[in-house]
C-alpha cells in the first residue's frame, strides 16, 4: 500500500493512520475496537440476564488495563526475543492472549467481590463476549503480518484468506513468501464460537452459574491447542523450552470442563439437580443485581424477566410535573 499522506500532521500508510503527527497503528484500532464492541455486547447481555448493564463499564475500567498488562507481561516472560527489560515497549508488539485472559478474570473476581456481584454470573455476561474482541484482535495480526503458519509452496493456494503474503523484515524473522493464514483461520474460528456461546448465554435461564464461562475455556482452549503446534516457529512461546501456549491451552481444556463438572456437583448438592432446581427457583439469574445500592430494576422486554417488574417513571420537567409527549 503506498503512502497516502495529505500532509505531515495527517495521513495513512501501511501500518497505521497519522493524526496530529502521531502514527496510531491498525493493531491498536482493532484491538480497542474489540474491547469496546465486546463491552457493548456484554452490557446487552447483562441486561438481558437480569443485570444492571451499568456493571460492564466498572468491569470494563478495572480488567481491561489489567487484560494488557498481563498479555504483555505473559509474552515478556515466555518469548525469548523479548523479555522482561522489553515490558514497556508495547508499541514494538508482543501480546499473550492467554496471559490477558489470566489477568483480566482475575481483576474480574476483584471487582465483583468489591460490588458483592456473583463472579460467575457476571463472567457469564463477559467472558462469552471475549472472541469476538479476539476475532477483530486477529484482524490487527493481518495488518502486522504476524501469527502465520508455516510457508505455502503451491502457487494454486496462495490467496488471501486461506493464505498470507509476509514481507521481509516481518517480527518473526521469517523470509518473504505466502503462509498460511492463521491470523484469518482463528478469526473466523472465533466468530463461530462467539455466536453459538451468545445464543446459548441469550436463552439459557438454569443454574448454575458459572458454565458459560466454563464452556469458553472448553472452546477457546480447544481451538489453541490444534492451532498452536502449527504455527510459524517464531511464534511459538517457548521459552525455557516449554511451549507455553500449548501448555495453557491445554490447562484451559481441562480447566474447563473439570470447573463444569464441580459446578454442576456441587448445584446437585444444594438444589436436588445437576441443572435448575427441583426444590425452589430454577433459575440462576432471578434475583436482579444492580450496580449500586440504590439502584431499581423497571420493565424490559430485553430482561428475562422484565415483566415482573413496574414501569420505568415518567422524567420530570424542570417544575417538577411529568414532561409532556410531543
Amino acid at each position: 500500500m503506498q503512502s497516502l499522506l495529505l500532509a505531515p500532521e495527517f495521513g495513512a500508510n501501511d501500518r497505521g493512520i497519522i493524526l496530529f503527527g502521531f502514527e496510531i497503528y491498525y493493531y491498536a484500532i482493532c484491538i480497542v475496537s474489540g474491547m469496546v464492541i465486546a463491552a457493548a455486547l456484554s452490557a446487552l447481555l447483562m441486561k438481558r440476564r437480569n443485570m444492571s448493564p451499568d456493571l460492564i463499564f466498572t468491569l470494563f475500567v478495572f480488567c481491561i488495563p489489567s487484560a494488557i498488562l498481563g498479555a504483555r507481561l505473559f509474552s515478556c516472560l515466555t518469548d525469548p526475543a523479548l523479555g522482561i527489560r522489553r515490558f514497556f515497549e508495547f508499541r514494538s508488539g508482543g501480546l499473550s492472549v492467554t496471559g490477558g485472559v489470566i489477568a483480566g478474570v482475575t481483576a474480574g473476581v476483584a471487582v465483583c467481590a468489591v460490588k458483592r456481584v456473583s463472579f460467575f454470573r457476571a463472567a457469564d455476561c463477559v467472558v462469552v463476549t471475549i472472541p469476538i474482541a479476539q476475532a477483530i484482535g486477529r484482524l490487527g495480526n493481518y495488518f502486522n503480518e504476524e501469527v502465520f503458519g508455516h510457508a505455502v509452496t503451491d502457487p494454486a493456494l496462495q490467496w488471501e484468506p486461506f493464505a498470507v503474503y509476509i514481507h521481509a523484515g516481518n517480527s518473526a524473522g521469517a523470509p518473504a513468501g505466502w503462509y498460511y493464514a492463521f491470523c484469518f483461520y482463528e478469526m473466523f474460528i472465533n466468530l463461530i464460537g462467539f455466536a453459538l456461546l451468545y445464543t446459548y448465554a441469550w436463552h439459557r435461564k438454569k443454574k448454575p452459574n458459572g458454565v458459560l464461562m466454563c464452556l469458553y475455556f472448553v472452546w477457546y482452549g480447544t481451538v489453541r491447542a490444534i492451532m498452536e503446534p502449527f504455527r510459524y516457529e517464531g511464534y511459538i512461546l517457548n521459552g525455557g523450552g516449554v511451549m507455553w501456549s500449548e501448555l495453557f491451552a491445554l490447562l484451559m481444556i481441562g480447566f474447563g470442563i473439570i470447573a463444569i463438572q464441580v459446578l454442576m456437583i456441587l448445584n446437585f448438592k444444594r438444589e436436588g439437580s445437576f441443572t435448575g432446581s427441583r426444590t425452589g427457583d430454577p433459575c440462576g439469574i432471578t434475583r436482579f443485581a444492580a450496580a449500586d445500592k440504590d439502584e431499581q430494576p423497571y420493565f424490559s422486554k430485553i430482561n428475562m424477566f422484565g415483566a415482573a417488574y413496574p414501569p420505568k417513571p415518567a422524567k420530570k420537567d424542570e417544575k417538577g410535573g411529568p414532561e409532556e409527549k410531543k
